[in-house]
């Protein structure tokens, strides 16, 4: 950890912020010349939260001189209420909130809170698209005939691709564009379903961070919309005869269990969907999950999430078929770093000329 890089200065709007980069990443020197060359006064101090074994440094491990003062905040797992009395600004280095609704500087409305939203969206849209074509064309069968050196006959099952199939993606935000992108480039048709209605073109541009080149900032991607906040809103859309179910939505108490029995009954009937859930393990009910695998009544599943994580070592989601689990990752990448501060410096530079932030959380809706 290191405070060695504060300024001292006493100009510019920043002069009086003290901006804490508290992640599970070496310090970037260069950044931080940046940003408090382009801002006079800031000062900043950066923490690797990274211990050497692998695990995750506390805010209480933190010696205490380090919070001393600390008005702007970057981090992932909320810290106690007395470290961050005078912060004014966390930036949460994830796309939702869900971990910090009880937290008081959550409750406290003069503290704002930005979201990371758009820095994961890439990596995770691939992830999707990954699991999906590695279903469709069986790669994880081929990979364990590989260990017995066995050469399937390739008339001996049916593979599928995706021109012309359709894919529902329930949480049209930033992951979810990012997956109609890639959708898009192999043929598919793209439904989209957002809790509020997006009637006017205006109403279907994302204004939040987005990784040049990527996703689909004006919404010209779906062929239709829906939406709404009511379960049966939400199972209109499942009825869609869609070969693709992609979830990313927050997690809010409106959307736990958004999936259950009833829901699969509805995805299990026509083409039978695929799920690939990288929102939160508790959008899904796992034993109806379970159940609609093992009857067959939807094609496969993907999942990055569970509830609960990790994942226990016994639980009967490990032998469900036609199932991939992997533990929480889709939203790495070697460039997702880079991306958090590039939005934080966005955010900077908004908060010193008294712009609008940008992925500022609506504490109602917890996104």
């Amino acid at each position: 950890m290191s405070k060695a890089d504060e300024s001292g200065g006493e100009v510019g709007p920043l002069a009086n912020d003290v901006l804490l980069v508290f992640t599970p990443v070496a310090e970037q020197t260069e950044w931080i010349k940046r940003v408090t060359n382009r801002f006079e006064g800031l000062r900043v101090r950066w923490v690797n939260s990274l211990k050497a074994d692998g695990t995750i440094l506390t805010a209480r491990e933190v010696p205490a001189e380090v919070w001393d003062g600390v008005t702007i905040l970057t981090t992932f797992v909320p810290p106690p209420e007395d470290l961050v009395a005078k912060v004014r600004l966390i930036q949460v280095s994830s796309a939702g909130t869900d971990r910090w609704t009880n937290h008081p500087k959550y409750l406290d409305e003069n503290t704002i809170f930005c979201t990371s939203n758009g820095i994961h969206a890439p990596q995770i849209a691939e992830w999707v698209i990954g699991a999906w074509l590695s279903h469709q064309h069986h790669f994880q069968r081929y990979a364990a005939h590989m260990k017995t050196g066995y050469w399937e006959s390739p008339f001996a099952t049916h593979i599928e691709d995706s021109t012309g199939l359709r894919v529902g993606i329930l949480g049209y935000g930033a992951i979810g564009r990012a997956c109609a992108s890639i959708a898009r480039t192999l043929g598919m048709e793209v439904y989209a379903y957002t809790r509020g209605e997006r009637a006017t073109p205006e109403s279907r541009v994302d204004d939040s961070y987005c990784v040049a080149g990527t996703g689909d900032r004006e919404g010209l991607i779906p062929t239709r919309w829906f939406h709404g906040t009511t379960q049966a809103a939400v199972d209109e859309f499942l009825a869609q005869d869609l070969d693709l179910l992609v979830l990313s939505l927050p997690l809010t108490p409106e959307t736990r269990g958004i999936l259950s029995r009833a829901q699969f009954e509805i995805l299990g009937k026509g083409k039978k969907a695929f799920v690939a859930n990288v929102a939160r393990g508790g959008h899904i009910d796992q034993d109806a999950l379970i159940e609609a695998l093992e009857s067959g009544k939807i094609r496969g599943a993907a999942l990055d999430v569970t509830d609960p994580e990790p994942l226990p070592s016994d639980h009967p989601l490990w032998r469900a078929p036609n199932l991939l689990i992997t533990p929480h990752v889709s939203w790495k990448t070697d460039f997702l770093w880079n991306r958090l501060l590039d939005v934080l410096e966005i955010n900077l530079e908004k908060l010193a000329t008294g712009q609008p932030l940008i992925n500022v959380v609506n504490r109602q809706l917890h996104y």
